[in-house]
C-alpha cells in the first residue's frame, strides 16, 4: 500500500537478405536517417526476426553501437513488415519484436542527444501497446519519459511513469521487475527536478522491491536490469543531480561494479561515478572514472555527454596527467 501511494504521490506532482546489411550500408549515420528512411523489406518468419532483434540487444548491451546503428534500419523494415503480414497470436508477437526494435532506436538516439529519441520512444509504445504484453509496455514507456525529461519535462515525465508503474501486476516477477525500473527512472528524473523527498521515496520503494525477490532468480529485461546494484547507480545518479553528491560516496564504495552483466550497464555505472567525483571537485578520482568507462565500453565515452565531461576536466584548473591524450582519443578536446 506505501508503494502504491508513494505513486499516486508521484503523479501528483527473405529473412537474412532482408535483415542483413551490405557493405555499401555500413556507414554510420544518425537514428533520425534510419527512422525516417526504412528501406523497403519483405516480411520475415518471426523465429528469425526475433533472433535478429536479440542480436541487436546484445550489440547494445555490449556497447557496440556503431554496429547497432548500421543494423537498425533493416531491421525495423523488416519488423515493421512482419507485423503488416501477421494476424492473431503472430501479431501480437511482431509488435513486441517491433517495440523492442524501436526501444533500442531510442536508447542508441539518447545517448546520441538525439531528438529523435521521441520519434522512435513514441512508435516503441505504439507498438507495444498494440501487442497488449505488459512487459513491453514497461520498457517503451520507460524510454519514452526519459525522451520527456531531457528538454525539461519533468514533471510529466514523472506522472507518466507513476501511471505506468501502478499498472504493472507486482505478484509477477517480470513485470514487478520492469515496474522498479521505471520507478528507478522516476527517482532520477524527479532528482533532476530538485524534488529530493520523491527521488529518495522512490528509490527506497524500488529498493524494496527488489529485495521482495532477491531469493529467485532475477527476471531478464531487455536493456535494464532491476536489482540492488541498479538501485545504487540511480542512487549516485540521483545525488548528484539533486547537488548532494557527498551522500553517494558511501553508495559508490560498496558498488562492485565488475560483477554487472553488461558492458552498458558497467559504463553507465562509471559515467554516474564520474560525475559525482567530478561534482565534488575532485578531478584525479574523475578522470579514474573516465578510464573506466573506455575500458567498458570505448564508443560510451565518445557519447556527447562524456566527452563534455573530459573537456571540463581538460580545460580545468587542475593539471590531471594523461588527461589530454584521452581527450584527443575520445574526440572530447574538440567537444
Amino acid at each position: 500500500m506505501r508503494r502504491r501511494n508513494l505513486l499516486t504521490g508521484a503523479m501528483a506532482l527473405g529473412a537474412t537478405a532482408a535483415l542483413g546489411t551490405s557493405s555499401a550500408e555500413a556507414a554510420e549515420g544518425t537514428v533520425e536517417d534510419t527512422l525516417f528512411r526504412l528501406p523497403s523489406a519483405p516480411p520475415v518468419p518471426l523465429a528469425r526476426l526475433t533472433q535478429e532483434i536479440m542480436k541487436a540487444r546484445a550489440d547494445f548491451r555490449a556497447a557496440h553501437y556503431t554496429v547497432l546503428g548500421q543494423s537498425l534500419a533493416r531491421l525495423l523494415a523488416a519488423a515493421t513488415a512482419t507485423r503488416d503480414a501477421a494476424t492473431g497470436h503472430e501479431r501480437e508477437r511482431a509488435n513486441i519484436a517491433l517495440a523492442r526494435g524501436y526501444v533500442l532506436a531510442a536508447e542508441l538516439a539518447l545517448k546520441q542527444h538525439d531528438d529523435s529519441a521521441w520519434v522512435a520512444a513514441d512508435r516503441a509504445l505504439t507498438a507495444a501497446r498494440a501487442s497488449g504484453h505488459p512487459v513491453p509496455i514497461g520498457e517503451s514507456s520507460r524510454v519514452l519519459a526519459i525522451t520527456m525529461r531531457r528538454p525539461g519535462r519533468i514533471p510529466a515525465a514523472v506522472q507518466f511513469l507513476g501511471h505506468e508503474a501502478k499498472n504493472l501486476d507486482t505478484l509477477r516477477p517480470q513485470t514487478g521487475a520492469v515496474r522498479t525500473t521505471l520507478m528507478l527512472t522516476a527517482a532520477y528524473t524527479a532528482a533532476n527536478g530538485g524534488d529530493r523527498t520523491t527521488a529518495l521515496d522512490l528509490l527506497n520503494a524500488a529498493e524494496e522491491e527488489t529485495d521482495r525477490w532477491a531469493a529467485q532468480p532475477n527476471p531478464e529485461l531487455f536493456t535494464v536490469d532491476a536489482n540492488k546494484a541498479q538501485v545504487d547507480v540511480y542512487r549516485i545518479g540521483a545525488h548528484t543531480a539533486l547537488g548532494t553528491p557527498d551522500e553517494a560516496v558511501e553508495v559508490a564504495a560498496r558498488l562492485d561494479i565488475d560483477r554487472m552483466p553488461t558492458a552498458e550497464r558497467r559504463a553507465r555505472a562509471w559515467t554516474d561515478t564520474a560525475r559525482m567525483w567530478h561534482a565534488l571537485g575532485d578531478d584525479r578520482q574523475t578522470f579514474a572514472a573516465l578510464r573506466h568507462v573506455e575500458q567498458e565500453a570505448p564508443q560510451e565515452v565518445r557519447r556527447p555527454a562524456v566527452r563534455a565531461l573530459t573537456s571540463d576536466l581538460l580545460y580545468g584548473p587542475t593539471r590531471v596527467p594523461g588527461i589530454r591524450e584521452f581527450a584527443g582519443r575520445t574526440g572530447a578536446s574538440f567537444a
